[in-house]
């Protein structure tokens, strides 16, 4: 947070200027960065649970009425709607608890942190999702008899994907980060 919105005013006493943080610029621009948390945990949820009960139920679909006999897609369909169902259950806690922080500066500030702090720990966890997605994969090519290259294929799609949520995450946790930094200057003022 940049104190931009610092005003400049004289102490009648002592003929020195003080400084003094705009109260409501300040709010508002806390308000803001809580929104733009809310929206993007908002995003976030409703997409890993649209991919992962889509994917997951396309994936069981798809076995069940080709009569596939591939252990490892039934698991790893299993995995993406209970991976699903989670993210869903998490978001509606989410929902529910929101009502829990005050409106004032300060309490707008932790919403926004606690925002951030959902985001990085909803990011992490849909990161290491991949892994398991990854080997089920793998396992079921294998099992299928299918390409070596289809393997390679598959392996290098989800170590882009990996990274790409490696970076992604990094982004939260600075997010995160900027928050608490101003936290810490508010309440050492």
């Amino acid at each position: 947070m940049e104190f931009d919105e610092l005003q400049k005013i004289w102490d009648s006493q002592t003929k020195e200027p003080l400084w003094v943080i705009n109260e409501a610029a300040l709010h508002k621009r806390i308000v803001l960065k809580k929104d733009q948390m809310s929206h993007i945990a908002d995003f976030s949820e409703l997409l890993s649970i649209v991919v992962n009960l889509g994917a997951g139920s396309f994936v069981f679909g798809i076995n069940y009425f080709k009569r596939s006999d591939s252990l490892f897609m039934y698991l790893m369909a299993t995995w993406m709607l209970i991976a699903g169902l989670c993210v869903l259950v998490s978001r509606i806690r989410r929902l529910k608890g929101k009502d829990t922080f005050d409106r004032s500066v300060l309490g707008e500030l932790n919403y926004a942190i606690s925002m951030a702090s959902y985001q990085v720990h909803l990011s992490r966890l849909m990161r290491w999702n991949i892994v398991p997605i990854v080997i089920l994969s793998l396992l079921s090519v294998w099992e299928g008899g299918k390409s070596i290259w289809l393997a390679v294929g598959l392996l290098a799609v989800f170590a882009l994907s990996y990274f790409a949520a490696g970076w992604e995450h990094r982004i939260y946790v600075g997010k995160e980060r900027e928050l608490e930094v101003l936290r810490t200057k508010l309440l050492n003022q």
